[in-house]
């Protein structure tokens, strides 16, 4: 696979849900992270041991029939335009892409499932669906791990499970998170109650790309914090059926406000973003990750009838940096792509 080839099409998994809780859940995902008895923790291991465990890994799990057409990318290999192009597609961490050494993904065609190999941990294997659907996701990620556990001796503790090379991890080993947009909640004032609310039920507050990213375009990804003494279906079974419906509707209440006691402001701010959008000629990828937000909130609250909504999904990721330099065929700076992201959005937008 070359991670060029990526760029044409947004993910399979991304805002593609089509229910009503996916106007604010955008995806789910869950992740494990494992390590190899017999192997340190990759800061103990010389480069001549974490190639030896790349290699082993890349074997046993291309060998493996995990249910997914998969191939290997060498993150090594690749230049720093495929990195944050797999950054930016949520295939690699931030972590993986920057890091050096032996180090390696794959990926499932639809792009669902990925593995890494040799990030913070030996393998990270996570899975993606639109909207929420964690148990889907719980019970995909659930049956591939059991498939790799029969091939591969993972490093366990009776007292305190799986081992990993960050102690928060310990125990299932689980992070399970959800991607929300939160747009009328910024908008009423509230987010601050929430983000201190999540804190204070020790869950995780990242933004739109993961770890030590901003809450950017109000999407906010939320995750457990606590792995040790809490069983994989009770963190999985809390998000779909306490924590996130919970939140879906202080969101929903939070739309309810805007359009029956401040319509003006909230057609003002869509209308303002439609106007930018459909005529900027240079776009900084912030701002167009804002506008877009006000957009699809404008779809999702009926306020707007001539922009679909599959097209505003598909603009928060193609018009990511990696994105349009891969789309342009060469590297671009701030301007050309500021110039290019204005582009693309006019055309689509004015299409619709």
């Amino acid at each position: 696979m070359r991670p060029a080839d990526l760029y044409k099409h947004p993910s399979s998994w991304f805002g593609g849900g089509t229910d009503v809780l996916s106007e604010v859940v955008i995806s789910s995902r869950i992740r494990l992270a494992r390590n190899i008895a017999g192997f340190e923790f990759l800061p103990c291991l010389s480069p001549e041991r974490q190639q030896d465990l790349q290699n082993k890994l890349k074997e046993t799990l291309l060998s493996l029939d995990l249910g997914e057409k998969v191939e290997y990318v060498d993150i090594d290999q690749a230049s720093d335009v495929e990195r944050i192009l797999l950054t930016e597609r949520h295939l690699i961490s931030h972590r993986h892409a920057k890091g050096s050494g032996p180090r390696g993904v794959i990926i499932a065609h639809d792009e669902a499932f990925t593995a890494m190999l040799n990030e913070e941990d030996h393998l990270r294997i996570q899975v993606y669906a639109a909207g929420l659907q964690l148990h889907s996701c719980w019970e995909r990620i659930n049956r591939i791990d059991d498939v790799i556990e029969k091939k591969l001796d993972y490093a366990f503790d009776s007292r305190l499970g799986y081992l990993t090379a960050c102690p928060t991890n310990l125990g299932t080993g689980i992070r399970v998170s959800v991607m929300l947009h939160l747009p009328a909640l910024k908008m009423t004032g509230h987010i601050e109650k929430f983000l201190h609310a999540a804190r204070d039920c020790n869950l995780a507050i990242r933004g739109l790309f993961g770890e030590g990213t901003e809450a950017i375009g109000d999407f906010f990804q939320l995750s457990n914090q606590v792995t040790l003494g809490v069983s994989e279906k009770q963190i999985v079974d809390d998000f779909s059926n306490q924590i996130v419906p919970k939140i879906i509707a202080y969101e929903a209440e939070a739309r309810k406000v805007l359009l029956d006691k401040k319509p003006q402001i909230l057609d003002d701010k869509i209308q303002r973003a439609i106007g930018v959008l459909k005529n900027a000629h240079l776009i900084s990828s912030q701002e167009a990750l804002f506008l877009l937000s006000n957009i699809r909130l404008g779809v999702n609250v009926g306020r707007i009838k001539d922009i679909n909504l599959a097209t505003i999904n598909e603009l928060f990721m193609l018009t990511q940096p990696a994105h349009l330099q891969l789309r342009a065929g060469k590297m671009l700076n701030a301007d050309q792509r500021d110039s290019l992201r204005a582009e693309i959005i006019r055309t689509k937008l004015n299409q619709n």
